[in-house]
């Protein structure tokens, strides 16, 4: 039987105009490599605790100190727990809150000409690692869509010359994952 591969769409909610990425990545998969997909395709620099909500389980890193219940994403494999059509929950830095909806958009049989994970579609980049969550992310992007707003120059020098919200390069993306992943 070949190999299964997960499309999924992961979009970042509470975020307008829209962040999301398409990527294909194998279902044998454990949440753990789940958690470095979603990291490197998004943009994220993997600096803050996360955590995956699937039918009311939370999954992670195990807690040493038991003040989080999560079961050990090490154990658990993304076609153990999830299949096409179902949604789940990934949230990336507990102070900012960034919640991520996952969508297994389809189960396909794996392309033997293809290398997984990739990511190939996309759009918009992601917000900058700790501008505050949503709220934040919208008070940026005011300021840098104006320049006679008061804050533009010190939230253009913030985000860095670099930082173009409307970017995003699947073929980065997925050299990253490949890297990475």
């Amino acid at each position: 039987m070949p190999r299964q591969i997960f499309e999924l769409k992961v979009s970042l909610t509470g975020v307008r105009p829209s962040v999301w990425r398409r990527v294909l990545v194998p279902g044998g998969f454990t949440l753990d490599r789940l958690h470095r997909v979603v990291q490197h395709a998004m943009g994220w620099r993997d600096c803050h605790l996360h955590s995956f909500e699937i039918d009311g389980v939370q999954y992670g890193e195990p807690d040493p100190g038991g003040e989080l219940s999560l079961r050990d994403e090490l154990d658990t494999r993304l076609d153990a727990v999830a299949g096409k059509g179902d949604r789940f929950g990934y949230l990336y830095d507990f102070g900012d809150w960034w919640e991520h909806d996952l969508m297994v958009e389809d189960v396909l049989a794996a392309d033997p000409d293809e290398r997984y994970p990739c990511c190939p579609d996309g759009a918009r980049a992601c917000p900058p690692e700790g501008v505050g969550g949503p709220t934040g992310q919208s008070l940026l992007l005011a300021a840098l869509a104006d320049p006679g707003h008061p804050e533009h120059a010190t939230m253009r020098d913030w985000a860095g010359p670099g930082y173009d919200p409307t970017a995003f390069d699947p073929g980065r993306a997925t050299t990253l994952l490949r890297r990475f992943c």
